[in-house]
């Protein structure tokens, strides 16, 4: 084995990998952010009495999950200018992403609302709690509770998937990376690195997501 490894390439370029690390964070926490609002409204919709409402929240979940990432994202950025529709790398990253996460997260928080029996809400209101009060403490909290772990994991999860939208240019920690690879050709250390930064961005998004389950979640024990 002749190859002579080489990081230094990586500790000169260190301030063009925070900064693609530094947007691949925005992206995601931006995703995570819209995404859920997404999810929310699908999830109103999909329950609402009328038909055409919830089979539009139906078809957006259908089509978004049976449907490649990179697809989605291909047609927003290639696809839409036909239309007369532009957008900038980053903007169209952000938009894939939210529709992505949006569409897995409704189907999750659907499966949470719909586990709280029907006695609960009915013991709720026979209580005196205004609907809005039965929607917060007896279906929302213990809704969220329930799904927070797999919620979570689809969070984590898209952040990992930002790395796609690479292939649209936008300057997240992959496009720099291989930006950076193209210049130096040192393609391990570039990408040890980068796996690297990726398994501790997982695993503080983990600590902090379990943080929080427990700050919000945790019922006083006594």
């Amino acid at each position: 084995m002749t190859y002579q490894f080489d990081f230094g390439v990586v500790l000169r370029n260190y301030p063009i990998l925070l900064e693609g690390t530094w947007l691949t964070i925005r992206l995601s926490i931006t995703a995570m952010v819209l995404g859920l609002l997404i999810a929310l409204a699908m999830v109103l919709a999909r329950r609402s009495r009328f038909w055409g409402v919830s089979a539009i929240s139906l078809a957006y979940v259908e089509i978004v999950r049976n449907t490649p990432f990179l697809v989605q994202i291909f047609l927003l950025y290639f696809g839409l200018p036909t239309l007369g529709i532009r957008m900038s790398p980053n903007t169209a990253a952000v938009i894939a992403l939210s529709i992505n996460v949006g569409a897995y997260a409704t189907e999750i928080i659907r499966g949470g609302v719909e586990s709280i029996s029907k006695g609960q809400i009915e013991a709720g209101l026979a209580i005196g709690l205004r609907p809005l009060q039965v929607f917060r403490y007896v279906i929302f909290k213990p809704a969220m509770r329930a799904i927070y772990p797999a919620l979570t994991s689809q969070f984590i999860l898209i952040m990992l998937t930002s790395s796609v939208v690479a292939s649209i240019s936008a300057n997240e920690l992959t496009y720099v990376a291989q930006s950076l690879e193209t210049m130096t050709f040192r393609s391990f250390e570039i990408y040890f690195v980068v796996t690297i930064v990726y398994l501790i961005l997982t695993f503080l998004l983990s600590r902090i997501f379990d943080f929080l389950y427990g700050y919000l979640f945790s019922y006083p024990t006594r």
